[in-house]
């Protein structure tokens, strides 16, 4: 049986040191590694093929990584995004994470905590391939890739997180997804979620796709456990 192959990162860094040492270092660990020095070229290398993972410098001589994390949400939602960046301030960080990437690194850093990093946010984002876009969850079709529900006409946009919630409950519906997990899987470990901060997303969640909020019966509260999709939705029209 053909091994499967490792997933493509695309390495968007303009210092030529750290781009050289990370691109090695980085198909060393068995990873398909395409490096771009810009926005420009970044933007090219993803016209010709996807990839899994982008990790993206901020400050780029032809403008801003966020703007690149932008393009990427809109454009290859399956795609992570990972921040590799000297700038760490606060606001840097919540921007960073407010724009859907998957997790904020700051420079200087150890490769073995980036590699950690890398491999959890690839993870996060595994069961996107099993589930279909747009999906009809209850009384709404939820458009994953352009960040939307629609509803009796009226569409309503969704935020990187509430779309990574309801994707990883649908790609497991039927089966209890536990807080915990909702947290590893949806959250960086950098946003220090709590509990508290899923049962909000999901009253979020349940007055786009219930018929009754207060009444639930497509997302299930599992006390003291977790979530559930109860249905199995089917096929938009």
């Amino acid at each position: 049986m053909p091994e499967t192959p490792e997933p493509s990162i695309l390495l968007v860094e303009d210092d030529p040191n750290l781009g050289s040492t990370l691109s090695e270092r980085l198909a060393n660990s068995r990873y398909r590694v395409r490096w771009a020095r810009s926005l420009r070229e970044s933007r090219r290398e993803l016209s010709l093929e996807p990839v899994a993972l982008a990790l993206v410098d901020v400050g780029l001589p032809d403008g801003s990584g966020f703007t690149l994390a932008e393009e990427i949400g809109r454009q290859h939602p399956a795609t992570a995004v990972v921040f590799l960046t000297a700038r760490g301030e606060p606001h840097h960080r919540v921007h960073g994470l407010e724009l859907g990437a998957e997790d904020y690194v700051v420079k200087p850093f150890h490769f073995e905590e980036l590699m950690l990093r890398i491999e959890n946010s690839l993870r996060r984002r595994r069961h996107w391939a099993s589930v279909a876009d747009p999906l009809r969850i209850g009384q709404a079709t939820v458009h994953f890739a352009e960040l939307k529900t629609l509803r009796d006409g009226t569409v309503t946009p969704l935020s990187p997180r509430e779309a990574s919630l309801l994707r990883l409950l649908a790609a497991q519906r039927g089966r209890v997804v536990h807080r915990d997990e909702i947290l590893d899987e949806v959250w960086s470990r950098d946003e220090y979620p709590t509990p508290r901060t899923v049962d909000n997303f999901i009253m979020r969640l349940r007055r786009l796709v219930e018929a009754d909020p207060e009444r639930p019966e497509v997302i299930r509260t599992i006390r003291g456990v977790g979530y559930q999709i109860v249905s199995d939705p089917p096929a938009p029209d």
